[in-house]
């Protein structure tokens, strides 16, 4: 007989999107304080971000991470500094697979991407908030030569934990209903560079959670896919990602808070924890 503790399962609850509008602030916060949301990403380059960090502080068990934006989305420095990544008004493109292929191919635009990744930690110290996490949004923060930035700089930028995407097959696919296999493409590929990034991230010791879901219902985070994603949730520790709002994706908010979901998930002996817990 061993003396070691019992396997858990542990779930982060992340949002996304923290700092891009008063109505997702509003709904993250009220979903910490009345759900079983316990960390948020935050957007510093966004028109809330202010408002957002005034509310984590107000609410310290909040763990905010930083959710790096170099797709859809503001930069942190001005478009004359960066023009290769952003257009005149400072947004860069929406679309992800496009855009992932550009960094990748035009090695010419790295140093505007170093500087603007550079910016946009800078910015989340300045808020003197303690930074949780690290991921990106539309997961760019996956793309391999962002990765490798993240990787090479982890230790000048503070990175200590790090979302690595990789959300289980079966799992993910049972709990999904409709519409699953529109996503099958990012998933798998999404499921390739984790397979390789894991390596890297526990050789220089950034800790990760061994499965993320989300991205089955992107968007669409609603309560039956909660009630039906608990509890086939694997051993050990998960995260499961969100983009609850007051307008916009009002049904992601209501499953967080959700009675029948928090009672689902004590029934389970779900542990509901931050990165920093890890």
């Amino acid at each position: 007989m061993n003396n070691f503790p019992p396997v858990q399962r542990r779930l982060i609850v992340n949002a996304d999107d923290f700092g891009r509008s008063s109505a997702i602030n509003e709904a993250i916060i009220r979903a910490h304080r009345e759900g079983i949301l316990t960390s948020a990403s935050l957007m510093v380059n966004e028109p809330a971000c202010d408002e957002a960090v005034a509310l984590a502080r107000e609410n310290p068990r909040l763990a905010v991470g930083l959710h790096l934006s170099l797709g859809m989305g503001r930069s942190a420095l001005p478009p004359e500094e960066i023009p290769g990544l952003v257009n005149a008004d400072g947004l860069f493109p929406s679309n992800p697979v496009r855009l992932g292929w550009r960094y990748f191919a035009k090695p010419s635009l790295r140093g505007q991407l170093y500087r603007e990744v550079a910016a946009q930690f800078k910015k989340f110290r300045a808020t003197n908030l303690r930074m949780d996490h690290v991921n990106g949004h539309l997961h760019l923060h996956m793309q391999p030569v962002v990765f490798r930035m993240l990787a090479d700089n982890a230790g000048k930028w503070g990175i200590t934990h790090m979302r690595l995407t990789r959300e289980p097959l079966r799992p993910g696919f049972k709990a999904a209903g409709n519409g699953r296999m529109l996503k099958m493409l990012e998933i798998l590929m999404l499921s390739w560079l984790a397979r390789r990034q894991r390596r890297i991230l526990k050789r220089i010791g950034i800790r990760h959670t061994q499965a993320v879901f989300g991205q089955w219902r992107d968007g669409r985070v609603d309560e039956d896919y909660l009630l039906r994603l608990l509890p086939l949730l694997p051993l050990g520790d998960s995260e499961l990602y969100s983009h609850p709002s007051m307008s916009e994706f009002k049904h992601e908010f209501d499953a967080l808070i959700s009675p029948r979901v928090r009672e689902l998930a004590e029934r389970l002996g779900i542990h509901l924890i931050r990165y920093r817990d890890l």
